[in-house]
């Protein structure tokens, strides 16, 4: 499941720096998440640094973009793959 950032974010910026998939922007009022990019830094950490750092805790998991394990992993490689092939076509 990817995570969202809900409305109790300061927009303190340092969510964004740590997030490995790029998945975090800031958004017209707060950061926002890309559930596209998200895997919850599946494949990178143990656990989300943006959850880490976070210092008013909120950012939780997306109840609208459920995913398992597997599936985080599986959009981890997704992602590499394509990060990969887009540096191999430069």
């Amino acid at each position: 499941m990817s995570l969202k950032i809900t409305d109790e974010c300061i927009n303190c910026d340092v969510c964004e720096p740590v997030c490995p998939n790029n998945a975090i922007y800031q958004g017209d009022i707060i950061f926002e998440i890309d559930p596209a990019k998200c895997t919850e830094c599946v494949g990178h950490f143990a656990e989300p640094q943006c959850v880490t750092v976070c210092p008013v805790d909120c950012i939780p998991k997306d109840p609208l973009h459920t995913e398992t394990q597997e599936q985080l992993m599986e959009k981890y490689q997704s992602i590499i793959n394509a990060s990969c092939n887009n540096s191999d076509s430069t």
